[in-house]
């Protein structure tokens, strides 16, 4: 039981950390977790070669230690293909974040509602192989009838607990979209 909840937290972190990095209009650090930059020979991610800030609601600074590192955090940034073009001004890089047309706002929320049902299809699969687990395991006589029905009922409210908790987390995720 304890694995079967391990792994359902886990499809929820995924989830979770997936719709992070989705911009909503506003501008989101986040955003920017998934891009590396050439930093000495080895890849590093932006957050640990400067500073990151959101001086404005539409606005991400990132400020690097090293002044050399401009050219490459802007060349990162392009290649991630997040759609947002970086202003470099020689001692820091400027992200501006468009606001979002109503076009684009329904497309975001059709891939949030995609990721969502990816996400209780990764639950549901976890509930399968426990369940199949289960099974085996009464029929090595491992576990009884009434133990194999105790447990299916609980893997059964735990599955219904997380696909509750990946809907609440696609419809926060929808409603900061559609926020105009």
């Amino acid at each position: 039981m304890k694995e079967t909840e391990l792994r359902m937290e886990k499809s929820i972190t995924a989830l979770s950390n997936d719709l992070a990095a989705i911009r909503a209009g506003r501008a989101n650090p986040a955003i920017l977790d998934k891009v590396t930059v050439e930093y000495y020979g080895s890849p590093s991610q932006i957050q640990m070669v400067g500073n990151i800030s959101v001086p404005e609601p539409r606005t991400i600074l990132i400020q690097p230690w090293d002044a050399s590192l401009l050219g490459e955090i802007e060349k990162a940034i392009n290649k991630a293909d997040l759609g947002i073009n970086p202003n470099n001004d020689g001692k820091c890089i400027r992200l501006n974040f468009p606001p979002l047309s109503e076009e684009r706002r329904k497309e975001l929320v059709k891939g949030i509602q995609k990721r969502g049902e990816d996400a209780k299809v990764a639950i549901r699969g976890i509930r399968r192989d426990s369940l199949e687990g289960f099974k085996k395991q009464k029929k090595d006589g491992e576990i009884t009838e009434d133990d194999l029905k105790n447990l299916e009922t609980k893997v059964q409210k735990l599955t219904d607990k997380f696909v509750a908790e990946v809907d609440e987390i696609v419809a926060k995720k929808e409603k900061e979209i559609l926020e105009v």
